[in-house]
C-alpha cells in the first residue's frame, strides 16, 4: 500500500512537532533506516537528517513547535539578517558545519534555524535571499591555497610599481600565460527535442596540442602553437621570438608555473636584463591574468565549437583563430575589461 505524500510544512505547528516525535521514535526506537522512515511519513531525508542532528545537540526538546514569523513581516532582527548576509557572502556553508557545498534556500534556511531558533519555509528564506540582493548564480571555483593578502599586496602595491617602472624605462607590460588544449574539449549548446539530448558527431581519437601566448592592452598578441610538452626550452624559444620582435623592452608578467621559475631559464633572462624582465603572479589567481581571457576564448571558439579529424586539424584551428584575433586589436583590449583584470587596462 502507498504512502499518501503530505507536505508537512502545511500542517498546523502542533502537527508537525508531532509528526517529528513520531519519526524520530521510529528510527530510534524500532531500528527504521532513514530512507525507509521518509518514505513511510512522507517526509524528505534531509528534514530527518536535520532533526537527528537538532536532536543531539539539544535532546528532544529540540523537536517542540517554535513560533513561525509572522507573514508578511520579518522574522529576523535587523542585526541577526545582516549577520546571515555576512556570512553567505565570506563564508560556504561547509566552513560553518552545515551538510551542504553550496548557498541553498534549504541551507540558508538551516543557517537561521540553528543561529536562531527560527523555522522558516523555503519560499520565506527565498524572500530575504532576494531582499537582500542575492540570484542563484554558477559559482567560480577558487582553490583554497589563494592569499587574499597576497592579491591585496598585488593590486594595491606590487603591480602599481611594475607599471611606473614600465613608464620610466620605456618598457611594455605583457601578459603571458600557457595552456593543453584537448580534441575532446566541448563548449556551448545545441538546441535539441525535449528529453533527447542532440549528438555532435565526431573522432573517437583522442589527441591536443600546447599554446603559450602573451597579450597587451594595446592590443598586441604573440602565440606559438606546438605539439611537444611545455618545458624550459619551448619556453626560452618563445621568448627569444618575442624579444626579436619587440620594440620596446619586456617586461613580462606569468604566474608561478615551474618552468616560469626554473632556473635556466632565470639565467637566460638575466642575460638579457636589458631587453626583458619577469614578474610572478599571486599564487592561484589566474582571475587577475588578462591573458586567461584570451585562453577561455580559444578553449569556447577555436576548440569547443570545431570538430578537429587529427591533431594536424586542431593545430590548424587553433592558429587560425589566433591569427584572426591578431589582426584585431580591439579583440586583444576587450580581454582587459573583465571585472578582474580591469587594474591592468591603463597604459
Amino acid at each position: 500500500m502507498g504512502t499518501i505524500r503530505t507536505d508537512a510544512r502545511l500542517l498546523p505547528p502542533k502537527a508537525q512537532e508531532d509528526l517529528r516525535r513520531r519519526v524520530m521514535a521510529a528510527v530510534w526506537e524500532r531500528g527504521m533506516g532513514q530512507v525507509e522512515a521518509a518514505r513511510t511519513f512522507g517526509v524528505s531525508r534531509m528534514s530527518i537528517h536535520n532533526w537527528l542532528r537538532a536532536v543531539e545537540r539539544g535532546g528532544r526538546s529540540a523537536l517542540k513547535a517554535r513560533k513561525r514569523g509572522p507573514k508578511g513581516g520579518l522574522a529576523l532582527a535587523g542585526h541577526q539578517a545582516a549577520t546571515v548576509v555576512r556570512l553567505i557572502e565570506d563564508r560556504c556553508p561547509d566552513q560553518l558545519r552545515l551538510p551542504f557545498a553550496l548557498w541553498t534556500r534549504q541551507a540558508v534556511g538551516e543557517l537561521i534555524q540553528e543561529r536562531y531558533g527560527l523555522t522558516l519555509s523555503v519560499w520565506t528564506v527565498g524572500r530575504y535571499l532576494r531582499h537582500w540582493g542575492f540570484t542563484p548564480q554558477k559559482p567560480v571555483r577558487r582553490a583554497y591555497e589563494r592569499d587574499p593578502e597576497a592579491v591585496r599586496r598585488w593590486l594595491e602595491q606590487e603591480y602599481p610599481t611594475i607599471h611606473r617602472r614600465a613608464k620610466a624605462h620605456g618598457a611594455e607590460i605583457y601578459w603571458g600565460d600557457q595552456m593543453g588544449l584537448r580534441s575532446d574539449h566541448q563548449a556551448g549548446r545545441s538546441y535539441g527535442r525535449r528529453g533527447k539530448t542532440p549528438v555532435v558527431s565526431g573522432t573517437g581519437k583522442r589527441f591536443g596540442c600546447n599554446m603559450i601566448s602573451t597579450i597587451t592592452n594595446r592590443g598586441s598578441l604573440a602565440f606559438m602553437v606546438f605539439t611537444g610538452r611545455f618545458n624550459t626550452p619551448m619556453m626560452i624559444k618563445f621568448l627569444a621570438r618575442l624579444v626579436r620582435h619587440a620594440k620596446h623592452k619586456v617586461f613580462l608578467i606569468v604566474d608561478r608555473h615551474p618552468v616560469h621559475r626554473a632556473r635556466k631559464l632565470q639565467r637566460w633572462v638575466a642575460e638579457r636584463a636589458d631587453q626583458i624582465e619577469l614578474f610572478y603572479l599571486p599564487d592561484y589567481s589566474p582571475e587577475l591574468n588578462p591573458d586567461e581571457y584570451l585562453n577561455q576564448d580559444v578553449k569556447a571558439n577555436a576548440v569547443g565549437r570545431r570538430r578537429a579529424t587529427d591533431q594536424q586539424d586542431l593545430v590548424a584551428n587553433i592558429r587560425g583563430y589566433l591569427q584572426s584575433t591578431q589582426r584585431q586589436p580591439e579583440i586583444v583590449k576587450n580581454y582587459f575589461e573583465h571585472e578582474k583584470a580591469q587594474y591592468a587596462a591603463a597604459s
